[in-house]
């Protein structure tokens, strides 16, 4: 299995307790839920009934089937473990891969296109990298955040804030280099997503000049996410940004005060 975080690790013990099953149940389920994507996990467990299935919508089969007790409680782990991994970094970040060898076939030495990536380094190991035209993108999900390049212009950093990212197109007919991805809360596009940082081109600058910009300085205002989600007054993007608050609010991240200021401060753009 993959290594937890100390936060993950302490998360996942205290929700095995509350629901009465083994560390490693839990374990076992929460890596299912991942490789579903936070909506869905196939997982196959003693203490889970067997094999069985989970869906965010509401469904859940397991192989002990009259065991209505044990459903519950597979249903409510699961739903609390997606939970857990849309609010923090639950996994450690991957160990790059070993570099391939050089021309001649000679293990250990780097080529030199392998000396650095286009994305800032602190942002650990991404899960998927990808491009589409002018236009290139790696998704970073133990640290929330997505890297986008356009065209050789500076390397955009967005807060992916709750998406659990699994999948990219390009829209049709769209300004180039605007990238649309999916989530568990269906299609959105990167505009949409608050800017955390930015850097310059891997060309343009050294690379420990291309490390992200660290938390806000003491002083400093924080960029507004909702202001940033909206890109403007268009109806259709501050409507899906009021769903999304609404979503953050009732998972418990927004204060009632925080929701009620931001909806309205939003309402007022229409």
């Amino acid at each position: 299995m993959r290594k937890l975080t100390g936060q993950g690790e302490q998360a996942v013990v205290d929700l095995a307790r509350r629901y009465g099953v083994s560390t490693d149940a839990a374990r076992t389920l929460l890596e299912a839920v991942l490789q579903g994507n936070g909506t869905r996990a196939q997982f196959s467990h003693p203490e889970l009934g067997g094999s069985g299935q989970w869906m965010a919508s509401g469904m859940t089969m397991i192989g002990d089937m009259f065991n209505n007790g044990l459903k519950a409680t597979v249903s409510g782990l699961a739903s609390e473990l997606s939970n857990l991994l849309a609010s923090m970094p639950v996994y450690m970040p991957a160990p790059p891969p070993p570099p391939p060898p050089a021309a001649g076939g000679q293990p250990g030495v780097v080529h030199p296109a392998n000396l650095s990536t286009w994305w800032p380094g602190d942002l650990g190991q991404p899960s998927s990298v990808g491009g589409q035209n002018d236009s290139r993108y790696a998704v970073f999900p133990t640290a929330r955040r997505l890297a986008v390049q356009s065209g050789g212009g500076p390397v955009r950093i967005h807060d992916t804030l709750d998406h659990l990212v699994s999948g990219v197109q390009q829209q049709q007919g769209a300004t180039p280099g605007t990238l649309s991805f999916s989530s568990q809360h269906g299609t959105f596009t990167v505009d949409s997503l608050p800017l955390a940082s930015t850097a310059p081109p891997a060309s343009a600058a050294p690379r420990q000049y291309l490390a992200p910009v660290p938390g806000p300085v003491v002083g400093t205002p924080e960029p507004d996410p909702a202001a940033a989600a909206t890109g403007g007054t268009d109806p259709e993007v501050i409507l899906a940004t009021i769903d999304r608050l609404s979503d953050l609010h009732q998972r418990g991240v927004l204060s009632d005060d925080e929701f009620s200021a931001k909806k309205a401060e939003l309402l007022a753009r229409l």
